[in-house]
């Protein structure tokens, strides 16, 4: 099986752990277009959709072989973890 491309919205929102708050994932969606995320984080950005965060990411995905390409941000919106945290 060769490699196929995914393209997922993903938001974070804001989790109560005792007295502090982290930034957790949220709902992972998957979409069947670039267009789609899009649509997704612009709800988000104007207001229409609430969580803390949320981007638009794409990587190619060979799951027979257990290959990940390189994740793309598309866009992103809010608070969202960098791959330092």
């Amino acid at each position: 099986m060769s490699a196929v491309e995914r393209i997922i919205f993903q938001t974070y929102v804001w989790q109560k752990v005792g007295r502090q708050s982290r930034l957790v994932p949220g709902t992972s969606i998957p979409c069947r277009t670039k267009d789609d995320a899009m649509r997704r984080v612009e709800k988000v950005r104007s207001g229409l959709l609430s969580a803390a965060g949320a981007q638009a990411v794409r990587m190619l995905v060979d799951e027979a072989a257990g290959d990940y390409g390189e994740p793309e941000i598309l866009d992103k919106v809010g608070s969202v973890p960098t791959c330092d945290e």
